[in-house]
């Protein structure tokens, strides 16, 4: 092979070698995709892409690595399958920060944990119905079945970035004021106080694995397929009746479940 020279894989994959100009680290013919991952994977270590900033866009990138702009999606495709990185609408391909640790105790607060991790928390809602609830709600509320429901559904965020989405349930004959209530304050905790519940507490929590639908992974800025981590969870109040069934799908490369003894 000339100076310089790429060849290309059976399957349409760039390959280098070790004097493509581009300098990249690249041995007995590695996909340029990978080394220019590689290479990225580096920067992120060494701090030179800090968490939450934007990478430079594929234009600027194609032009630093001397490829064309597919490469370097395939490049920043792979990082972001990894957790590395996530896309954000409009704000382009963002670094991801080191992975929340999410504890699940008797009392799990997202707000608090979040400050716990030296975090900034946030959630955005994006729609409260009130409806009849499901098999599923009704159980784990102790309803009659098609008693209803307000059914809360949004994004969870830590600095700006989703790392979660979630579901809940909540009894609307106990709780006729929650969707005004929560719209108010942001926080089911406080929710919660304004709705006459001073004290609640987590009764169960069911986690398991998914993998992202198309929807989950656009809002989720991860590639579809990525893993995540579902839980399901009941919480009573201080009289222990139910009063919300919650489930939760976790970005997986962005957050660690610890659960308490």
């Amino acid at each position: 092979m000339a100076k310089g020279e790429i060849s290309v894989t059976p399957d349409g994959g760039d390959f280098v070698d070790d004097s493509n100009k581009t300098g990249l680290a690249a041995k007995g013919g590695v996909a340029i995709w990978q080394a220019i991952a590689e290479s990225l994977r580096a920067d992120i270590a060494a701090g030179r892409f800090p968490a939450g900033q934007r990478l430079p866009s594929a234009e600027v990138l194609a032009a630093r690595f001397g490829v064309h702009r597919h490469t370097v999606r395939q490049a920043i495709a792979a990082l972001t399958a990894e957790g590395l990185t996530y896309s954000r609408r409009g704000a382009g391909v963002l670094v991801t920060a080191v992975p929340v640790d999410y504890p699940l105790g008797g009392r799990v607060s997202f707000r608090r944990n979040l400050a716990l991790a030296g975090r900034l928390p946030g959630r955005r809602i994006a729609a409260i119905v009130t409806r009849p609830a499901d098999p599923r709600e009704a159980e784990a509320l102790g309803l009659a079945p098609g008693a209803l429901v307000h059914v809360a559904n949004g994004a969870s965020l830590a600095d700006g970035a989703p790392i979660a989405l979630f579901q809940s349930a909540f009894p609307a004959e106990a709780l006729p004021d929650l969707p005004q209530a929560l719209w108010r304050e942001g926080s089911v905790s406080a929710a919660f106080a304004a709705c006459g519940i001073p004290d609640w507490r987590r009764a169960s929590t069911r986690i398991a694995a998914e993998l992202a639908d198309a929807a989950q992974a656009a809002q989720l800025g991860l590639p579809s397929g990525a893993p995540l981590l579902r839980t399901d969870a009941i919480n009573i109040d201080h009289r222990d009746r139910p009063i919300e069934y919650g489930r939760s799908w976790f970005a997986g490369p962005r957050v660690v479940l610890t659960v308490g003894g």
